[in-house]
């Protein structure tokens, strides 16, 4: 700011150097286009300067956490989308951390959709001469108030933002999730846990700008508190129609403000105060978008929950055959403990009577012992395949 207290355009040099002290760094547009001045003010001259209250600028601090949320307050509309934080009012914006690279294409926008400030000074020669000329191209622009297009430009690029990380999400995580059906791996188990955790905190940022864009659809009171022009055009008309006429100030800024909120009035005036289509149906385009966003990641969820359970029913089959297996192994184990049994007891150094009597029988022993255990081993698996405990 200038010894005089007016604001000055920073130089691009030192806006780069005041990126490190980002906590206090804004940009200024106004109404009348132009590349914007960069503001490096305390919480207080903007407070002054939008007429806000403390606790609602500290919404926009960035070194605290906030969840998405728009209000409307009576000179401005606080802001506060993920990265986007911005005050807007009806003939400017202020946006926090302009240098900020995902900041930085939101500013290109306000700039390319704010009008030229040059077709706006040409006009700026008598007050009255703007509110009966301007050309239809410039009358089209204005018939949407100033506020309503910053808004949309913050909504636009919150909602394409959003849009592009569930992209690049499900870009990464249908070949994830897929190569982890073909084999299932710590490698490939611990890559699809990151990102459904990513996954989780986007659909959380996305569900909280949702909840936001539903709440306001929903308060009719809310949608009025947004429009700032039918508020500042109600507070410059006269009171009654035998007042006197509005005289405009010597000063081009000023009158150009005013005669803008005059022809702001032809759309808000005439409507009740009540009438909040336009902005219902500003909020009710993004609200789409971003549902089908949301939409997006549900339809991520729910394929990660039939992948998991596909990977469960894969896990229980190998069990299951693990089971068979141990059953199998324990069966031909009692078989073998029965026959090793057999076998030493007739290997001991006993005398039999009958074995002297009859000659050598040990190998008729191990052969019926033998025959014993494995009819014992097939009536063991047989019994089981009858009860369903083992496949057939």
């Amino acid at each position: 700011m200038g010894r005089d207290g007016h604001i000055v355009p920073a130089d691009p040099q030192s806006g780069l150097k005041k990126k490190a002290a980002g906590s206090r760094n804004w940009i200024l547009m106004d109404s009348y286009g132009g590349e914007g001045t960069m503001l490096d003010v305390d919480k207080y001259a903007i407070m002054h300067r939008v007429q806000i209250h403390a606790r609602d600028l500290r919404i926009l601090d960035p070194l605290l956490s906030y969840p998405s949320t728009i209000l409307g307050r009576e000179k401005a509309i606080v802001l506060n989308l993920e990265h986007i934080k911005a005050i807007i009012t009806a003939d400017e914006v202020l946006l926090r951390d302009p240098l900020d690279d995902n900041v930085i294409p939101v500013v290109e926008e306000l700039r390319r959709r704010l009008p030229p400030a040059n077709s706006m000074r040409d006009g700026q020669g008598d007050g009255k001469e703007l509110v009966g000329q301007h050309d239809p191209e410039a009358g089209e622009e204005d018939e949407s108030p100033f506020e309503f297009r910053a808004l949309e430009v913050a909504l636009e690029a919150i909602c394409s933002f959003l849009a592009a990380r569930t992209t690049e999400l499900e870009t990464a995580a249908y070949p994830a999730l897929d190569e982890l059906t073909s084999k299932i791996s710590s490698r490939n188990l611990d890559r699809v846990r990151k990102l459904k955790s990513a996954m989780t905190r986007l659909t959380a940022r996305v569900q909280k700008v949702r909840d936001e864009l539903e709440q306001l659809l929903d308060d009719d009171d809310d949608m009025a508190d947004l429009y700032l022009s039918r508020k500042m055009t109600g507070a410059l008309s006269p009171v009654s129609g035998s007042g006197p006429p509005i005289c405009f100030p010597s000063s081009p800024t000023i009158g150009s403000k005013i005669s803008k909120a005059s022809r702001a009035s032809v759309v808000t005036v005439r409507g009740d105060e009540n009438d909040v289509e336009e902005l219902e149906m500003l909020l009710e385009a993004y609200f789409m978008q971003i549902d089908g966003t949301l939409n997006k990641l549900t339809t991520l969820r729910e394929y990660i929950d039939d992948t998991e359970d596909y990977i469960n029913i894969q896990l229980d089959n190998h069990r299951n055959q693990l089971i068979q297996l141990e059953l199998f192994l324990s069966s031909g184990t009692v078989s073998l403990s029965i026959y090793s049994l057999v076998a030493g007891i007739f290997g001991m150094n006993i005398p039999y009577t009958w074995n002297d009597n009859h000659g050598y029988m040990f190998k008729w022993v191990v052969i019926v012992a033998g025959i014993s255990c494995s009819i014992l081993f097939i009536l063991i698996v047989s019994y089981a395949r009858y009860k369903g405990l083992v496949g057939s």
